[in-house]
């Protein structure tokens, strides 16, 4: 068999998982993985939380000492994640020093229901990095028109960032812009940019369940053509504007300072529709420099049939274009699609985080001590 996960490493695609749970911390399989299958970084988010504490009775211990000293649900919730991303980062540490500070990371979120308010996204991301208190953390701030100027604030504390919930190429530019603007500000503070690293997550399946839904009710030959193109397009685009941003002027400036280029991650590569591959997000996404964070089933999927090939980004931009047009000629709409998938991506996770607190708060319930 050969070994596609190490390929696509040799590639220059960080292998992340976009799982955690503290089961997956204490049986040693998060170890195993690094160990066997490649995986250098694990991302999270409000679903992996909520999924992970409503299984099982892992979390049993913690939560019934959180109930004996009555804390609040919210604060419930912050002590159990951030545990699990401090164990998490311990045991990615070595990769983390293997990597001089690349790879090795564990991704936490702040809470979703502050996705459009600037200040308090600054306040909860220096709270979780001061928390977890591990070098190895990414704080997971959306790119909400909110999140932008967030962003850069908290770079330019010296905090590192994976910014998340990119759909669009507009959005993506914004989010390199203030990239480099919290690096500037970092520097004038006179703080050391080699240390600051920051990912930028663009999510890729969605958009094609968005874009497939609008070709499905045109229902013409020509819709059915473009089935499955966007995501893969869209997402070979970004790394166009990567390129272009990470070879300009204004970033040799920071480079020759230290700093760190902002990597383009491929979130959101689970296939969704049984008719693509399952590796299509993958294998079609191969370039250096990038992240591909994978649920563990894509990541067995690539490791048992995964065929890598090289770089298969390169030279495509023309193509990724005119299947973009494509869609445009046809009335959809990139620019409702884009809106639409942002919007929807703010209310998965808020919605996940309200589950999160309610099966949170009937465990505290449950483990709460009786009074007497």
């Amino acid at each position: 068999m050969t070994d596609a996960l190490k390929r696509l490493s040799e590639e220059g695609v960080a292998i992340w998982l976009d799982d955690l749970s503290r089961k997956r911390i204490t049986s040693g399989n998060l170890a195993e993985l690094i160990d066997q299958q490649h995986v250098v970084g694990v991302t999270t988010n409000p679903t992996i939380f909520q999924k992970a504490i409503s299984q099982g009775d892992g979390y049993d211990q913690q939560l019934s000492d959180l109930a004996a000293r009555k804390v609040t649900v919210e604060e419930a919730i912050r002590m159990i994640t951030t545990a699990d991303v401090r164990d998490a980062a311990d045991i990615l540490r070595p990769v983390f020093d293997a990597t001089n500070g690349q790879d090795g990371r564990v991704s936490i979120e702040v809470d979703p229901r502050l996705a459009h308010n600037e200040h308090a996204t600054v306040a909860e991301a220096k709270q979780l990095a001061w928390l977890v208190d591990r070098p190895n953390t990414l704080i997971k701030i959306p790119a909400t028109l909110a999140g932008i100027p967030a962003i850069t604030e908290v770079i330019g504390r010296g905090i590192s960032v994976n910014v998340t919930l990119i759909f669009s190429l507009e959005r993506y530019r914004a989010v390199m812009d203030a990239y480099l603007s919290g690096l500037e500000k970092a520097k004038e503070r006179g703080l050391d940019l080699s240390k600051i690293h920051s990912v930028a997550s663009f999510f890729v399946s969605r958009v094609d369940t968005e874009i497939d839904k609008r070709l499905d009710g045109i229902g013409t030959d020509e819709a059915k053509a473009l089935r499955g193109k966007a995501a893969v397009a869209n997402a070979r685009l970004a790394y166009q504007a990567y390129e272009e941003v990470f070879s300009s002027d204004r970033w040799s400036a920071l480079e020759n300072a230290g700093a760190n280029k902002q990597r383009p991650l491929w979130a959101s590569t689970g296939v969704k529709d049984p008719a693509y591959p399952d590796t299509l997000y993958v294998t079609e996404l191969v370039a250096p420099n990038t992240v591909n964070t994978m649920p563990e089933a894509t990541l067995e999927a690539t490791e048992d049939h995964g065929e890598i090939t090289g770089d298969t980004i390169a030279g495509t931009y023309e193509q990724a274009r005119a299947d973009l047009d494509a869609l445009e000629k046809l009335g959809i709409s990139y620019d409702d699609v884009v809106r639409v998938l942002e919007d929807e991506g703010v209310e998965k996770f808020e919605a996940s985080w309200n589950d999160l607190l309610k099966s949170t708060q009937a465990e505290l319930e449950r483990l709460a001590p009786s009074e007497g």
